[in-house]
């Protein structure tokens, strides 16, 4: 069953951009300031509302001076008028933002005892533990470590056990990069963030603070949005729907690619029949095999539809010719490092004049070799796991840090870099980056690398361009791991099950597909 959202296109945008977004809106719609507040507030209700519609829950909201803590404060006031027990503690080490003055009056005056106002000064109050914490302290705009009484109501929070809500950013975190470990960061349960997602919610040091997240929409002008440029988006459904090409009635294989894969070694036949599974679950005409003869009786089995091309060496590749007769290469699952192998890498990226995929240990050679890296085709796709890049480039530093440095190499040499993981990162030749939207922790398993090989790789001989390829396979991928979970649990997960819901994927994709 197909149940996924069919969420709009997301832009990504830095926190210096979403300020300039909000004054547009004012400016264009046009709309007082205090009003967009108002309208955050109701998104925010609707979202609590729908976690909490029993009115019996209570509420305690921790208002700091800003504008996130005149959402916290208009909030308030909308959850007390429909009967929630709401306690509001204010704080405020100094002057009020206008609007956030604005909602402190507005709720003083109706409902004057549930405001509790702390003047540089904390006092942790009692608190019931099943009583929901909404964080409403600093929002995206903070630029500074917390300090002094702030940092007090921090630690206050996070050394309770009652569930944390946090508008918008959890109070502390920069909403552009990776947190800094030595400075107090509220830990929230959930993130209800206005208008957009923060980049910061896609690096996995920030997890412990944000949470689940999700995306409250609070009607920013939606021409300001669509012109304001970014490096930075969310891949979504709807997007990557359209992107998947009408097959016509008279076509046969030949319409659909050639795909030479060159995969395995002796004892890792394994590799080369998932990724070859992959590509043929996803769409490759024809499909050949280049590998070692101690493999070609097992994959021939279990992938009757391949073509092999048997090796002169009888343990692992150590020669290859004719890649111009291809579509497109698939190149490193299971392929191991040994000198020939090395050798016959060094000779056939100077040679290749189509796309390919680059993955383990064609990355892993390259590594030794940098001097290969002006060799790969422009275009070509590499998809390296956290490790892999860091033998690739040298970097082992935060997520923020090694997303800058796939950044940097993709432009400078004209590739695509996929960052395996969480929210896989899609680095273009152009600078932008894709976050992708699709995935489960069960895909942390064996072979699940080896399979998104297969998909890139028939996607790319199929004519897909090398962009868009990455786009719709990384997606892809993903989606069929999140369909596999309909019968399998994240624990008990496996690469073939991914491949066996590949049709799936596709299936659900295809029904935006007109």
């Amino acid at each position: 069953m197909c149940n996924f959202a069919r969420e709009k296109i997301m832009k990504i945008f830095i926190t210096s951009q979403i300020r300039q977004l909000d004054q547009y809106t004012i400016e264009r719609e046009p709309i007082v300031s205090v009003d967009l507040m108002e309208r955050a507030a109701d998104a925010l209700l609707d979202k609590l509302l729908a976690f909490y519609p029993e009115s019996d829950t209570r509420f305690c909201l921790f208002a700091g001076h800003g504008n996130n803590g005149g959402d916290a404060l208009a909030l308030a006031r909308k959850l007390k008028a429909l009967q929630y027990d709401v306690q509001v503690h204010s704080f405020a080490a100094g002057k009020l933002s206008e609007d956030c003055e604005i909602n402190k009056n507005r709720l003083r005056e109706m409902f004057p005892q549930v405001l509790v106002e702390h003047d540089n000064k904390f006092v942790a109050p009692e608190i019931d533990r099943d009583t929901v914490i909404i964080d409403g302290l600093f929002g995206s705009g903070l630029s500074r470590p917390l300090s002094g009484f702030y940092a007090e109501v921090v630690d206050f929070i996070n050394t309770i056990e009652n569930t944390v809500i946090a508008i918008d950013v959890p109070s502390g975190l920069n909403a552009d990069t990776c947190h800094n470990m030595h400075e107090p960061i509220v830990k929230a349960n959930y993130t209800f963030s206005l208008q957009f997602p923060k980049l910061a919610f896609f690096f996995f040091e920030n997890e412990r603070y944000t949470g689940e997240w999700s995306v409250l929409d609070i009607g920013l002008h939606p021409q300001s949005i669509e012109e304001m440029p970014t490096d930075y988006h969310y891949l979504t459904h709807e997007e990557v729907s359209g992107l998947i090409k009408k097959r016509g009635k008279f076509t046969h294989k030949g319409s659909y690619g050639h795909l030479a894969l060159l995969a395995g070694s002796k004892g890792m036949a394994g590799a080369s029949i998932l990724t070859a599974r992959a590509a043929l679950r996803s769409g490759v005409g024809l499909l050949t095999v280049h590998g070692p003869e101690s493999n070609r009786c097992i994959l021939q089995t279990n992938a009757p539809e391949v073509i092999y091309e048997t090796d002169r060496n009888p343990d692992y590749i150590s020669q290859f010719y004719y890649a111009d007769k291809y579509d497109a290469l698939a190149i490193g699952p299971g392929m191991g490092t040994q000198s020939p192998t090395v050798k016959m890498i060094q000779n056939l990226l100077p040679e290749l004049r189509v796309p390919c995929v680059l993955d383990a240990d064609a990355l892993n050679i390259i590594a030794s070799q940098k001097n290969l890296l002006g060799n790969i085709p422009a275009g070509s796709i590499l998809t390296p796991h956290p490790k892999e890049f860091e033998r690739l480039w040298g970097i082992n530093g935060n997520s923020y840090d090694c997303l800058q440095k796939a950044h940097e190499m993709a432009v400078n040499h004209q590739l695509i870099i996929v960052l395996k993981g969480a929210y896989t990162r899609i680095v273009m030749p152009d600078g932008k980056v894709y976050f992708n939207s699709t995935g489960n922790p069960g895909m942390a398993t064996a072979g699940s690398g080896d399979v998104l090989t297969g998909v890139l790789g028939a996607l790319l001989a199929q004519g897909y361009a090398p962009e868009i390829a990455a786009k719709l396979g990384v997606y892809l991928h993903g989606l069929a791991a999140d369909l596999a979970l309909e019968t399998e649990s994240e624990e008990s997960l496996m690469a073939g099950d991914i491949i066996a819901s590949i049709g799936k994927a596709f299936k659900c994709l295809k029904k935006n597909v007109k």
